[in-house]
């Protein structure tokens, strides 16, 4: 069964394509990750490292493990809202980046609230199609 949405469609909820918004969401991940480790280098402070090596793994997770992309849009939207917070209450680095930082994050968590709501609708329909399948028609 394919369920089409913002112009890309997924066949399945183990379907390991990616699709635009897919590498909307890696490319937001890498640019907050990368802006994490670069002011890691500057300010020599372990979070920053963390937090840059949590966003670069999760791509990984993300991209190797398909079947279990769901759990990530959340664990990512907690995680990428949890930095946010972090930046509000301790700033540290030059305004301009921890500005351009947390508007990447907040499209990040948007995007993800996106694909979790488009991937869980699909994946519901599906499950109620193959019921339908298995009990033949009412």
């Amino acid at each position: 069964m394919s369920s089409t949405y913002a112009s890309t469609t997924i066949t399945s909820n183990t379907n390991t394509e990616l699709t635009p918004i897919h590498w909307t969401a890696i490319g937001l991940a890498a640019i907050t990750g990368v802006i994490h480790l670069s002011l890691y280098v500057t300010d020599d402070w372990l979070p920053f490292l963390f937090a840059g090596v949590g966003f670069l793994g999760a791509i990984a997770l993300f991209v190797v493990l398909p079947r279990h992309r769901r759990p990530l849009y959340v664990a990512g939207m907690l995680f990428t809202a949890s930095q946010i917070v972090g930046y509000l209450l301790f700033p540290m680095g030059p305004l301009w980046l921890g500005v351009l930082d947390k508007a990447v994050q907040i499209a990040l968590i948007v995007v993800l609230g996106y694909l979790f709501v488009v991937e869980t609708r699909h994946t519901s329909a599906s499950r109620l199609s193959a019921e339908v399948t298995r009990r033949g028609p009412a």
